[in-house]
């Protein structure tokens, strides 16, 4: 009885090696870690740009309030937007100035979700005319 042998030397290796695997596997890890990072790094500029602009828009508004109110009125404290932004404080600091019937009134607004770059204040100077 006689066994065929079967030479593969002309033949082209088939599939992929382990060491050509491990390196396309790097690459794509490499590359996905860039492609999250930058996402999130979108993400994080979305939250502060809403920020930028929603937080001067709700001072504005709450200054306006504060404006129209006599000042005898008003004390310092802090509150909220309702319920449209919950994410959103405020807090009125009312101040003496060196001139006497001068009073600084200054309104921050403050967004609790985020971690730095949340606070924006509005700073008015009121005459007093109690």
């Amino acid at each position: 009885m006689r066994i065929r042998s079967k030479t593969v030397s002309g033949d082209s290796p088939r599939g992929f090696t382990l060491l050509e695997i491990m390196l396309a596997m790097a690459i794509l890890a490499i590359a996905f870690t860039a492609v999250f990072q930058s996402q999130s790094q979108s993400i994080s500029m979305i939250g502060g740009s809403r920020f930028d602009t929603t937080a001067p828009l709700l001072a504005q508004a709450e200054m306006a309030r504060i404006e129209a109110a006599p000042l005898s009125d008003l004390s310092s404290g802090e509150g909220d937007f309702g319920d449209a932004f919950l994410d959103y404080r405020w807090r009125l600091d009312i101040a003496e100035t060196q001139m006497e019937d001068l009073k600084k009134i200054t309104l921050t607004v403050i967004n609790t979700t985020m971690k730095r770059n949340n606070q924006y204040a509005l700073v008015l100077y009121r005459v007093s005319t109690d």
